[in-house]
C-alpha cells in the first residue's frame, strides 16, 4: 500500500506531531461475535493511521500498551474529526506523554463550527458523561459508566451559513478547552447545550442526521493544537493547518 498524505507538522527522534484528515480511522475497533467462541477480535478498516506509521517508522511496532495494534498512539481522535495527534516513537517518551495526559498537562484547543448563537461569549461545562443504555452513545443524561467531564468554550465569531435547503441559519465557530478527556466529549457536551455540531450525525439531531440538515461535507471539529513541556524540558506548541471548511470569511460578526 503505498504511503497517505498525511501531514508532519513536527518531528524530532522521539515523537512526531501529525496533521490527521478528517476520515482517516487511527487504528482498527474491537468487535464481539466474531469466530466460533464468540471471542472479541479487531476490525480492521481499509486504511488507518497506523498503516502509514508502520509502513514510515517499522520500529514504532514496539511501542506503546498495545503496539499489536496500537503503536506508538498516545491519544486518538475520532475517525471525523481532523487535527493534531502526538505520536511516540519509542517507550520511554511514550510512558512521558501518557503521563502528561493522565496528569491533564497538555493544553488542547479545538475549533468547533456549532448551530446557533450561544447566549454568553463563553462557559464551562461541568457535567459527566455516561453511556446510554444499549447504545454505544455518550450522553450527560446517563449515570451508566459516568466520568468527570469538563469543557471550556468561547465565541469567537457568529453569522449565518446556508442549509441545503438554500436557507440560511444562525452558526457560531468555538475555540473549545477540554479539561478532560473523555469519549465525544467535545461533541456530547456542546449538544447538550443546544449548540451541536455542524456535521454531526450522532449527536446533531434530525438536522444533521438527515438530507435536509445545514450542508457539511464533513464533521466540524478540528484538533487546532497541544502545548506541553517536551522530554528535553521545553515548552511547546505545536498547531495543525485549520482545514479550508473552517474558513469563516462569509460569518458576520455576530459575537462581537
Amino acid at each position: 500500500m503505498p504511503l497517505m498524505q498525511i501531514p508532519i507538522v513536527y518531528e524530532d527522534r522521539n515523537f512526531l506531531a501529525i496533521n490527521k484528515p478528517a476520515g482517516l480511522v487511527v487504528h482498527g475497533y474491537r468487535v464481539s461475535g466474531i469466530g466460533s467462541n464468540g471471542e472479541t477480535r479487531m476490525a480492521k478498516p481499509e486504511h488507518t493511521l497506523v498503516d502509514w506509521l508502520i509502513e514510515r517508522y517499522p520500529g514504532i511496532t514496539t511501542v506503546g500498551d498495545d503496539p499489536a495494534e496500537r503503536p506508538g498512539i498516545v491519544h486518538r481522535l475520532d475517525k471525523a474529526t481532523s487535527g493534531i495527534m502526538l505520536v511516540a516513537k519509542n517507550q520511554k517518551t511514550f510512558e512521558y506523554l501518557k503521563s502528561l495526559f493522565q496528569k491533564r498537562e497538555v493544553r488542547k484547543t479545538y475549533l468547533a463550527l456549532v448551530r446557533g448563537v450561544p447566549k454568553t461569549k463563553s462557559g464551562i461545562i461541568d457535567a459527566p458523561i455516561g453511556i446510554r443504555n444499549g447504545t454505544t452513545k455518550r450522553s450527560v443524561r446517563s449515570a451508566k459508566m459516568a466520568k468527570e467531564a469538563i469543557t471550556e468554550w468561547k465565541v469567537l465569531k457568529s453569522g449565518s451559513r446556508k442549509l441545503e435547503n438554500g436557507m440560511n441559519s444562525a452558526v457560531s465557530l468555538l475555540e473549545i478547552r477540554p479539561k478532560t478527556g473523555r469519549t465525544h466529549q467535545i461533541r456530547v457536551h456542546l449538544a447538550s447545550i443546544g449548540h451541536p455540531v455542524i456535521g454531526d450525525k450522532l449527536y446533531g439531531g434530525k438536522l444533521d442526521a438527515s438530507a435536509a440538515g445545514f450542508y457539511s461535507p464533513r464533521l466540524m471539529l478540528h484538533a487546532l493544537s497541544v502545548e506541553f513541556t517536551a522530554p528535553d524540558g521545553k515548552r511547546m506548541k505545536l498547531e495543525a493547518e485549520i482545514p479550508e471548511v473552517f474558513h469563516i470569511s462569509d460569518l458576520g460578526s455576530g459575537s462581537e
